[in-house]
């Protein structure tokens, strides 16, 4: 892994995880802006709690050292759940403004999940 890739793979991982934890709290804390939120995309507002201790979750699954198996999940898992809410925004036709984080986010997963070092990946034997 390159230095430039290395450096890359830890911004994203960094503001990934920093966009997670930050939208978990206001989930968890059930801010009003975030229950109209939900309330507006159709959701339940119990879903704002399990919403917020998966992000958690898999953000410290993703800032562990070891555990690839289950980076992988939680990958999967941030990676659905992000893309579940740009289909939710575009579905009650919300404009750019409100898509924007889910696909800044998305970017952020792929570029992690792609640029993470060897040591963070599953290795498959055949």
């Amino acid at each position: 892994m390159t230095k430039t890739n290395k450096i890359i793979y830890w911004i994203a991982t960094v503001w990934l995880s920093l966009g997670m934890v930050s939208s978990a709290i206001v989930q968890l804390l059930r801010i009003d802006a975030e229950v109209v939120l939900f309330t507006h995309l159709g959701y339940p507002i119990y879903f704002l709690t399990f919403l917020g201790i998966c992000k958690i979750v898999a953000v410290i699954v993703l800032l562990s050292p070891k555990l690839p198996v289950l980076k992988e999940w939680a990958y999967a898992g941030v990676f659905f759940t992000m893309l579940g809410a740009l289909y939710s925004h575009i579905s009650v036709e919300d404009g750019f403004k409100d898509t924007f984080p889910s696909i800044l986010l998305l970017v952020l997963i792929f570029a992690s999940w792609y640029l993470r070092p060897e040591s963070k990946r599953v290795s498959v034997r055949i």
